[in-house]
């Protein structure tokens, strides 16, 4: 009788010892959701759902890609500044088009700005 009631004691205490499975599924099903959450914010922050760059834009989406307002979009659509396809009377973009757009307007370090002067100091110096 006493073996029986140590075991139990015994068992007990090992039982009140372990973490609770239940606990620890919810733990990481709050984990989980947390994360789901996250990343359901950041793709609501990004500038829209476009995940291919061939995808069609609509002015809109290149606003808030651009961080710019729609009228400045339609500005630099009618000043012909921005790459854009029409049709009937919408605007339309490819997202290719408007990132190398973008990477055309690199601006130059110093340090590139000065290697371009010795290299064409260089070649000038050859030529004579």
């Amino acid at each position: 009788m006493n073996y029986g009631r140590n075991f139990c004691f015994l068992l007990l205490k090992k039982i009140n010892s372990m973490e609770n499975p239940f606990e620890l599924i919810i733990e990481r099903l709050n984990a989980i959701e947390r994360l789901l959450y996250q990343l359901k914010e950041r793709q609501t922050n990004m500038n829209g759902p476009v995940k291919d760059e061939n995808e069609w834009m609509n002015v809109k989406q290149i606003a808030e890609y651009l961080s710019l307002t729609v009228p400045t979009i339609y500005s630099k659509i009618s000043r012909r500044e921005l790459p854009y396809y029409k049709r009937g009377r919408r605007a339309y973009f490819k997202k290719k088009d408007i990132d190398d757009w973008i990477l055309q307007a690199r601006r130059k370090t110093v340090a590139e700005i000065e290697q371009e002067a010795i290299d064409t100091f260089k070649s000038m110096k050859r030529k004579k």
